[in-house]
């Protein structure tokens, strides 16, 4: 690995990081990532306007944007695409396929918040934003990362799921198993000695297949 690129892996956001702050021109006029303090957000981008894929996906996360908000979670777009060609094809979603955009996209023309997000895969594009997911939380730390190549569209039902996973670790200090869903049981983390673990092994209301491994309804 050369040292140019040992320099780009370093500066990847990390989850458990503070998010990096920016200053952007959206569709919807200037914001800043401090804007979002207090409420949970998505930032994704997306390669370019005016794409089949990409107009699936954002109709796609239209559909989903009440849910979100009711779960207290933003969306916020991007792309290196003009504030002009953003609204254009705002307007052309609009018209051809009935559905309204309502979120902000950042037009990144200088790739100022793409760079500072690892969004641009040179090996992939050197021109175009990947498909990137990050989630940021009310205290504004990167809780995941998703990425997708250029041309596989995003599942809106596991970015759902992956909010509300967070959000319930976050309020039941607890973990979440593969394909869990809201109302399945939960995974209590790990017993932090041998007196809780025997404990666990005895409380019915848990359901505990070992020591190391019990689940609780909420």
């Amino acid at each position: 690995m050369t040292e140019h690129t040992v320099t780009e892996v370093r500066s990847l956001p990390r989850i458990g990081q503070k998010a990096p702050q920016f200053e952007a021109v959206t569709s919807q006029g200037k914001i800043r990532l401090s804007d979002y303090e207090g409420s949970w957000l998505i930032l994704f981008s997306h390669p370019a306007d005016f794409t089949p894929v990409c107009t699936t996906e954002f109709i796609a996360f239209q559909e989903i944007y009440p849910q979100l908000r009711e779960m207290n979670t933003e969306l916020l777009g991007l792309s290196v695409d003009s504030v002009s060609s953003h609204i254009s094809w705002i307007r052309n979603v609009e018209e051809k396929f009935g559905v309204k955009l309502e979120f902000p996209i950042i037009a990144d023309l200088n790739k100022e918040v793409a760079q500072l997000y690892g969004m641009i895969m040179p090996e992939e594009s050197s021109t175009e934003t990947s498909r990137a997911v990050f989630v940021i939380d009310d205290k504004q730390i990167i809780r995941a990362i998703i990425y997708y190549p250029l041309t596989t569209g995003r599942n809106m039902d596991e970015i759902l799921r992956l909010v509300k996973a967070l959000q319930t670790t976050d309020q039941h200090g607890v973990a979440t198993p593969a394909n869990w869903r809201e109302g399945d049981k939960v995974i209590l983390p790990t017993p932090p000695n041998i007196e809780v673990a025997e404990e666990r092994m005895k409380d019915e209301s848990l359901e505990c297949v070992d020591w190391y491994f019990c689940k609780k309804q909420l």
